[in-house]
């Protein structure tokens, strides 16, 4: 497979970066430091084309692939890893399953204008007592006549906080077992009565990405949100997941490599017994370590990307690329940390945001265990 990036992707990239560099970097640590949601940013990301990235232009998308996705969501998360996985939702936790499974109906109203940036949409999966095992959730919904009745809640919500729509699933079979039963509605989350947002979690890293609890109290949702077919939502669910794996793989990718180009850096101008720390054999092969998992972990994650583009199962791909590259990113961000010394551990320095940044890249979207229970699994399946 030829992982080589193409003129169109190289452009792309550099284009993004340069964006990047001007437009989100100056801003992200009064961001991180705020905790303020950046839906200026988001807009400015819009114009360019990168909150729809892989939807078709009939609605309102860039018509890219997914390797391209993945180079947005890496250069962005490069300066600000918030803004990185505030577009990752939006574009595969939120529009790629409207634009696997909506309806034309769905895609006019509830695609378009969030593959366009004009709203945000997010994901409404995990719940208090449902994580990892996102199969046993609560929230339930009846059908009533043209509308079905929604009742439960939903946490750590990323976008939620500034979302006008998500992908809520729900248990409209309570008898079915486990995962069985559940059915996936495109929800109005600021306008629908009964719907209810909490306040914006306060995080170690990702500080400004909205993250909430929404809840749903005899909230009536449209008989016509229903997105596929009744009790096929965890289908959809866990197709989403592989998608959304890419994404966090791309976001830790673009961590790591923030990180690692800020100890590159330092250890060049840094002197200590006379000389830049770089010529120190301690230094060099922190960053020769550094600079190999982040050349690994890139190419699972194009790797990735490209199977996704040619293959209708990718689980094993997106979960490898999602496992390596969510580590790899806390081992680089500890030690850019270590290079910086004690200025590593204050806030002036971006690598400290890094290093915050990169925790929950092993958390969300399935953690490590997770992913390696996926993986072992593919691989006995045969």
């Amino acid at each position: 497979m030829d992982m080589e990036l193409d003129e169109e992707h190289r452009m792309l990239r550099d284009n993004v970066r340069a964006f990047a560099e001007s437009e989100i970097r100056p801003k992200a640590a009064a961001y991180d430091r705020s905790r303020q949601f950046p839906l200026p940013e988001f807009h400015k990301a819009a114009q360019l084309g990168l909150t729809g990235v892989m939807v078709p232009e009939e609605w309102g998308g860039s018509a890219m692939d997914s390797l391209a996705y993945v180079l947005v969501i890496e250069e962005i998360s490069r300066v600000d890893a918030s803004l990185g996985v505030i577009l990752s939702v939006n574009n595969s936790l939120y529009c790629h399953p409207i634009s696997k499974f909506g309806t034309p109906e769905q895609k006019k109203k509830w695609l378009a204008p969030f593959a366009r940036g004009e709203k945000l949409g997010c994901y409404c999966l995990t719940e208090p007592d449902a994580g990892s095992d996102a199969g046993s959730l609560r929230t339930s919904a009846r059908r009533e006549k043209d509308r079905w009745i929604l009742n439960g809640s939903k946490v750590f919500v990323t976008n939620g906080l500034a979302a006008d729509a998500g992908i809520v699933y729900a248990k409209t079979d309570p008898a079915a077992p486990s995962s069985k039963g559940i059915s996936a509605f495109i929800v109005d989350v600021k306008n629908s009565q009964g719907c209810s947002k909490g306040k914006s979690e306060t995080k170690m890293g990702i500080t400004s990405s909205g993250s909430v609890e929404i809840v749903f109290e005899n909230c009536a949702v449209p008989a016509e949100n229903l997105l596929g077919e009744v009790d096929q939502g965890f289908k959809i669910a866990l197709h989403t997941l592989d998608g959304g794996r890419i994404g966090i793989a791309a976001q830790a990718l673009g961590i790591a490599q923030g990180a690692f180009d800020e100890a590159v850096r330092y250890a060049r101008e840094r002197k200590q017994f006379g000389v830049p720390i770089s010529q120190h054999q301690a230094i060099q092969f922190y960053l020769a370590d550094m600079a190999t998992e982040i050349d690994a972990a890139r190419l699972l994650t194009y790797r990735a990307a490209r199977v996704k583009d040619t293959q209708e199962r990718y689980t094993l791909e997106a979960s490898m690329a999602k496992l390596y590259a969510s580590e790899v990113a806390n081992k680089v961000a500890y030690k850019a940390v270590q290079i910086f010394g004690g200025y590593g551990y204050i806030n002036e320095y971006p690598v400290e945001r890094y290093f915050r940044d990169a925790r929950i890249c092993e958390l969300y979207e399935g953690t490590s265990e997770v992913q390696r229970l996926v993986i072992s699994g593919q691989i006995l399946r045969g």
